[in-house]
């Protein structure tokens, strides 16, 4: 897998909120180029002038809800869609005047598209002999991409007498046969239950290690992105909304639809009710203040709009001190045991309802509806963004 390469500061397309510059990397570290593609379907428009750039051997994520557009940038990558303007580069050049066989691109579909007919065997030689390979190499090569999916001696095998994750890893094979410059994944786990598609992130990863190659990877699960991906694009109506590394996408959104997007938060709209040179400063919600880390364009006076996430909230008896950040009394309205964590539900008065997790040590103690607790959160814990 290629190392890390920072990327300069750009804009979204929406917001004006930094994001990745595809055009600054040099061309040589570049796997996969999107310019200004848009698509329409008829007066659907599907994407809307996409900017994208996607290193060599990166494993990237495109994540957002159903019909943000996600599924039909990939197949325009793969050759199965034609942008309506823009262009796409592959390894350097335009792909967008070739079919998706004269592409460098292979994809795995959500349910593998594997040949019932066919043994495992035949099913991942086929693409090699469409391309009239010689039947030694593709006897090799078949046994090495078994190999690299840990299903040697399945050769000869039906379809019908794998599981489901030995489908997709089969499916996998067929395409990682051909070389491709980006293996394409359109919700590849989709179709798996938990416990196996947990083992098959763990799979991919490391088939992704093994062979160094770009992939790319279509999902709707915030969770799958961020545990399996080196950068993740947020995408929301055709717009790419943020690029970033899991951390930054999670740690720092946007904009509102990320911040709603990925993973749990609580969601208030206040006011700047003070601010210090340091960056620092309050937020009030519904006239109940706490301190904060403020943007630089935040002034005073000005609306704001806070996510907390539910981790970063936490909930003691009452009476012990803050710790820095913000320290408000409340009433628990609810206590849920989750299994890893527990989560509380605690009533502040005039700024409403607060959520917190807490990880499940055995040690917490239990509290209970109209119980008077103190909720806190670090200076640092709130993202605020203009509203």
């Amino acid at each position: 897998m290629a190392d890390a390469v920072p990327l300069p500061a750009g804009r979204t397309q929406e917001t004006g909120v930094p994001l990745a510059a595809p055009s600054i990397l040099a061309e040589a570290e570049i796997s996969v180029s999107i310019r200004g593609i848009t698509k329409s379907f008829g007066s659907t428009r599907a994407l809307d002038a996409a900017n994208l750039d996607i290193r060599r051997g990166e494993f990237f994520s495109l994540l957002g809800p159903s019909g943000c557009g996600k599924t039909t940038l990939l197949r325009i990558i793969g050759g199965f869609e034609t942008p309506t303007s823009g262009d796409l580069l592959i390894a350097g050049r335009s792909a967008l005047g070739d079919l998706p066989y004269r592409r460098r691109t292979n994809m795995v579909f959500q349910h593998g598209a594997l040949f019932p007919h066919l043994t495992v065997a035949q099913n991942i030689a086929f693409g090699l002999e469409m391309k009239r390979v010689p039947r030694p190499e593709i006897a090799r090569k078949v046994e090495e991409a078994l190999a690299l999916v840990r299903l040697s001696g399945y050769g000869d095998r039906k379809i019908d007498q794998l599981s489901g994750g030995q489908r997709q890893r089969i499916a996998m094979a067929r395409a990682l046969v051909n070389d491709p410059e980006v293996l394409l994944l359109d919700e590849p786990l989709g179709a798996l239950d938990l416990q196996l598609r947990l083992q098959m992130q763990e799979e991919l990863r490391r088939l992704h290690r093994a062979i160094g190659g770009t992939f790319i990877f279509v999902t709707h699960d915030q969770g799958e992105a961020i545990t399996m991906s080196d950068r993740i694009a947020v995408m929301n109506a055709g717009r790419i909304q943020q690029v970033g590394t899991p951390r930054e996408v999670y740690e720092r959104p946007a904009n509102r639809f990320v911040a709603e997007f990925m993973g749990h938060s609580n969601f208030y709209d206040g006011t700047v009710a003070g601010r210090k040179a340091d960056g620092t400063g309050a937020v009030a919600v519904n006239g109940q203040a706490f301190p904060t880390r403020l943007p630089p364009d935040a002034m005073l006076g000005a609306k704001v709009f806070v996510a907390l996430r539910y981790e970063k909230v936490d909930v003691v008896p009452e009476g012990r001190p803050g710790e820095g950040g913000a320290a408000l009394d409340g009433t628990v309205e609810e206590e849920s045991y989750m299994g890893s964590f527990v989560r509380r539900r605690v009533n502040l008065g005039p700024m409403g309802t607060i959520v917190s997790d807490a990880a499940n040590t055995g040690r917490q103690e239990t509290m209970r509806p109209g119980d008077r607790v103190r909720v806190r959160w670090g200076l640092d814990s709130a993202t605020v963004l203009p509203a």
